[in-house]
């Protein structure tokens, strides 16, 4: 088959296999013209003017970028001009005009990081996880103007293990891109891409994540804190407040809280301690693999934490050079909602 020529839209690393995928095997099948992106923006620490990852990728590689602060008139233009057959969006980050998906001649499509309708909108994998959910998977979809509405023409499905923090489920999320698009393309070209109306009564949203949503409540369950804690890890990241200190969580896991008929040794006596109810957000000890702290319903073991300043750590390392004694009441604070049955604001 001829090739087609696509146009790729995009600003995250997530969609960097895809990339690689098509300027190497895929190349048979599709040939990339160029690449629109976010303009270079402030990044880390220093707020030094940053390329993205896919600008970066696009240079190596001698693609012309187009970076406009919006899509306007000038750039339906140069999408013409390029002469794409697809516009391809992931995590672009810009909302396009309806003249600018209608400008390439098999249209735009949309991969979308959840198996829609479920996690329509800004934050699907963080907010997947973090609802505790145990599979999630990449959805390719014509874009309509409607939030993450169109029609369906397939989907590739990846598994959330308890440990997965949304780092993990990105990586896997990435690479799901790519069969998902091998079995797209040469279906696209003969006109037999199917594309079918999702149930859009079953539509769930998840909004755009800030710092606050950081928060943790010990009142809720363990496994509701350990499912949030892993989804919202690197970002915006869980905190508890320590001795004074904003203590970052990077993995969590729920575990069964220890019970007044339990008769452990007096080794294990200054490890965890035992009575017959325990505070949401107490310390209950150290354990070999975590510090256990006590919730509404079962036990949180948190398992990597991170000082103002310092690595994210294993827990038996972290302990090491930050005593967190037994008995300690970890303050609670309200978490908010990460989805909701209707677009967010």
């Amino acid at each position: 088959m001829t090739p087609l020529r696509i146009v790729f839209l995009g600003s995250d690393a997530i969609a960097l296999p895809l990339l690689d995928w098509l300027a190497g095997e895929g190349s048979a099948q599709a040939t990339l013209a160029a690449v629109f992106t976010q303009p270079d923006r402030p990044a880390g620490r220093g707020q030094k003017v940053e390329a993205n990852a896919i600008k970066r990728w696009a240079l190596v590689r001698n693609l012309p970028v187009i970076q406009p602060e919006k899509l306007a008139e000038a750039e339906r233009t140069r999408l013409a001009e390029l002469g794409a057959d697809v516009a391809l969006v992931m995590a672009y980050g810009h909302i396009l005009r309806d003249d600018f998906i209608a400008t390439p001649r098999l249209g735009t499509l949309n991969l979308h990081a959840s198996l829609l309708p479920a996690y329509r909108g800004a934050s699907p994998i963080q907010t997947a996880i973090a609802s505790g959910e145990r599979e999630t998977g990449v959805t390719l979809m014509r874009i309509v103007k409607k939030l993450d509405a169109g029609p369906v023409a397939d989907a590739e499905r990846v598994a959330i293990a308890p440990r997965d923090t949304a780092a993990e489920v990105e990586a896997k999320l990435a690479a799901a891109c790519v069969p998902l698009l091998a079995r797209a393309l040469p279906k696209l070209v003969r006109g037999e891409l199917v594309f079918g109306e999702q149930n859009h009564a079953a539509a769930g949203y998840c909004r755009r994540l800030e710092k606050a949503d950081g928060a943790l409540d010990f009142a809720a369950t363990a496994a509701v804190l350990a499912a949030r804690i892993n989804g919202l890890f690197p970002w915006p990241g869980c905190t508890v407040e320590i001795a004074g200190e904003s203590i970052k969580l990077g993995l969590a896991e729920a575990v069964a809280t220890p019970g007044p008929a339990a008769v452990p040794s007096a080794e294990a006596c200054n490890i965890i301690r035992y009575k017959p109810s325990f505070v949401p957000g107490e310390v209950l000890g150290a354990d070999e693999a975590g510090l256990r702290v006590a919730t509404g319903e079962g036990g949180l073991r948190l398992l990597r934490l991170q000082r103002p300043g310092g690595r994210m750590l294993a827990a038996p390392e972290f302990l090491r050079g930050f005593q967190v004694a037994p008995g300690t009441v970890l303050p609670s604070h309200p978490m908010r909602p990460l989805t909701g049955p209707a677009p967010f604001r």
